[in-house]
């Protein structure tokens, strides 16, 4: 396929942002969604661009991944990311990765490497250092705003949900390539050991040329049961554009196991589709010869 308009979707997270914050949260996703575009013109590479965008909202400590990810109940990070492009169904994963500022990179460095997709806990700690990722130290990455959720949380105040919860972004180039990236934290005071959907292909991230490539958010148990990723794509490869798709997925995910969350969708058309059933979900669209978009 040739002619594609190259386009860029990034997402902040599913839930519920308060009102004050939602202008903010989405003006970070169209930040994050031009900086992915402009790599994507630059490079050319669907991947690329896709990392370089969640990279900006790893970055940002308004949203729940790298730095000022939220805590477990030890008051520790564990993070988790993957990456996955379409031309290969080439993959890399980490889960429950200590502080280290970009844990996309490190996810992307296991697809590179290709011994094994996908790394645990410490053992992933010591792939990223074989790699040439330093160590943060915790304070540089952790926030008072973490902190304090975390203690809310505990002290059952609040919910385990993070106002913005897991990022990611789709990416698709002028040939109909595809690729998707995603990151989190995970949910606050999860017990130290707790993987979600992020890191799993095909629920948290899933690209495919001949489909499309999708990244979910949301409460990572009930969408790994579902394989919403995967699902959406599935619903793009039966014909279906990718708005409707990512409705059908979504409004299939609420009906048969209750599930809250939403998602990002690109076809290789590049048609794109966001959705969700949650209050919020901030977004970010930057596709080429147009200005950028974005909403909650």
């Amino acid at each position: 396929m040739t002619g594609v308009v190259p386009v860029v979707l990034v997402h902040g997270g599913a839930g519920d942002v308060p009102l004050a914050k939602r202008p903010v949260h989405a003006e970070g996703c169209k930040r994050a969604s031009e900086e992915g575009l402009r790599v994507l013109l630059e490079t050319g590479d669907p991947l690329e661009a896709a990392i370089a965008a969640v990279v900006m909202l790893e970055d940002d400590p308004l949203f729940n991944a790298g730095t000022g990810a939220c805590l477990t109940s030890d008051g520790t990070l564990e993070l988790d990311a993957s990456v996955m492009e379409g031309a290969r169904l080439g993959v890399g994963a980490v889960t429950c990765l200590p502080a280290y500022t970009n844990p996309i990179q490190i996810a992307d460095a296991v697809r590179r490497d290709g011994k094994h997709a996908f790394y645990a806990a410490e053992g992933a700690a010591r792939f990223a250092e074989r790699a040439g990722f330093a160590r943060a130290a915790d304070e540089d990455m952790i926030t008072d705003a973490a902190r304090r959720r975390l203690e809310q949380v505990l002290a059952g105040e609040a919910d385990r949900g993070w106002a913005g919860s897991t990022v990611g972004a789709v990416a698709c180039d002028p040939s109909g390539r595809v690729a998707a990236a995603t990151s989190t934290g995970g949910t606050v005071g999860k017990t130290p050991g707790r993987v979600g959907d992020t890191p799993l292909v095909g629920a948290g991230t899933w690209a495919d040329d001949r489909a499309g490539a999708c990244s979910t958010t949301g409460i990572g148990e009930q969408i790994m049961r579902f394989a919403l990723a995967r699902h959406a794509a599935e619903l793009l490869r039966a014909g279906a554009p990718a708005q409707e798709a990512a409705d059908a997925a979504i409004a299939g995910f609420g009906e048969r196991i209750g599930g809250r969350g939403g998602l990002i969708l690109v076809g290789p058309r590049g048609d794109v589709g966001h959705a969700r059933n949650t209050e919020t979900m901030s977004w970010g669209l930057a596709r080429a010869g147009e200005g950028a978009q974005f909403g909650f």
